[in-house]
């Protein structure tokens, strides 16, 4: 077992919650280095604050799985930690077949994203010490789930920060091009092997249920539609019409089969194009709608370029809300943890002042319940959802 001892208080942020240790609030390790590697984390003064794994490649040098001393290198282990999540997701979606059934650090499991689309599981692999457990984590898998197949979505960016290759496989069983989920009483086809994230978006359930009130008999516009949730369950609750826009053919046409999985094509549409080009356009065509979504990928992957990627959120906000009819709503959206909560609506009421339009703020919401925030550690808050709506 390794044996990691911080330097003199560099122990308070672990003892307040958080589960990293950086490497440079290390004094030193004892003990075998290795990517992975099991290790015990001490304080200064020789004092145990608990279990996890240890990475010399990456920043984030220690995870913390545990606060006591345990064996995190059994199949039993891991099969307890999933248990308990999916039991916390079972108390909240009872019934439900598509969910997040565990989400890394607030699971404590750090490292590891697994996704369940009704008998098929969908798993990120996100750092070496998980990775160096994929064999007791795909038994414990086997054994709780019984899943009809396995893949592991590990073509992420962030396996290279832990000296890691950027792959999909199939791990386990067999898993067809398109998988069926059901949403909020709607069906979609998800694309496991090709799709973002882990195939799906399962972070908005909650939120896609905002439309329920506001879009009835009204247009609506979803940019950056992907496959069409937005827009699907904005038909499914009575507006008059609903465009998707999203700049990929493959999200287009996934979406467009989505629509009329739910029987919706008569009014819900989809267009392939660049969503800011095609703001500017609507606008000197004198279009106006009802309700605008805008729901992009995350514009700041990193610190350095959180100016340029706030420009590109002004952009089409300020976009968004001229072409909002008067009492119109727009529900706008950022997945990056970079663009904190209040940053965000700062920008948003510089879009406003852009726009020459007053609005007010209706709701402020979060991730879905299945991707649960631990308060002690911030990063685990990722999605911002604001509702605004243009006064007068």
């Amino acid at each position: 077992m390794l044996a990691i001892r911080l330097r003199k208080n560099e122990d308070r942020r672990i003892r307040n919650g958080h589960p990293w240790v950086f490497s440079n609030e290390i004094e030193r390790i004892e003990g075998n280095r290795e990517a992975g590697a099991a290790a015990d984390l001490y304080d200064a003064g020789g004092a145990l604050l608990g279990c996890g794994y240890y990475n010399p490649h990456s920043l984030i040098a220690f995870r913390l799985m545990s606060r006591k001393r345990e064996d995190i290198d059994t199949v039993d282990f891991y099969e307890e930690r999933i248990r308990g999540a999916l039991a916390h997701r079972r108390a909240l979606y009872p019934g439900l077949t598509t969910f997040r059934v565990v989400y890394g650090e607030c699971d404590y499991l750090p490292g590891l994203v697994v996704d369940k689309y009704g008998d098929y599981l969908s798993l990120q692999i996100l750092s070496a010490g998980m990775e160096r457990r994929r064999n007791l984590l795909l038994e414990a898998l086997q054994r709780i789930f019984s899943p009809a197949g396995i893949i592991a979505r590990n073509d992420v960016a962030v396996r290279s920060l832990e000296g890691l290759e950027e792959t999909v496989e199939l791990l386990a069983g067999e898993v067809p091009e398109l998988v069926e989920m059901e949403e909020n009483g709607l069906r979609f086809l998800v694309n496991l092997r090709h799709g973002q994230k882990t195939g799906g978006f399962l972070d908005q359930k909650q939120n896609h249920l905002l439309l329920k009130d506001i879009c009835n008999g009204r247009a609506v516009l979803d940019c950056f539609c992907y496959s069409g949730s937005w827009a699907v369950h904005a038909g499914h609750f009575g507006a008059s019409s609903v465009l998707g826009l999203d700049i990929s053919s493959q999200a287009v046409a996934l979406a467009s089969r989505n629509a009329a999985l739910n029987g919706l094509s008569d009014r819900v549409t989809f267009e392939e194009c660049d969503a800011f080009d095609r703001l500017r356009s609507l606008k000197y065509e004198g279009k106006q709608y009802g309700v605008v979504v805008m729901d992009p990928p995350a514009f700041v992957k990193n610190r350095r370029n959180i100016a340029e990627a706030t420009k590109g959120y002004l952009t089409v906000n300020r976009r968004a809300l001229e072409l909002l009819e008067p009492g119109g709503y727009l529900i706008t959206c950022s997945c990056s943890y970079h663009m904190g909560r209040e940053p965000f609506r700062d920008m948003l009421a510089q879009a406003a002042r852009l726009a020459r339009c007053d609005v007010r703020l209706v709701a402020t919401c979060s991730q879905a319940a299945d991707h649960p925030v631990l308060l002690s550690f911030p990063e685990s808050e990722y999605l911002k959802c604001f509702v605004l709506q243009v006064v007068g």
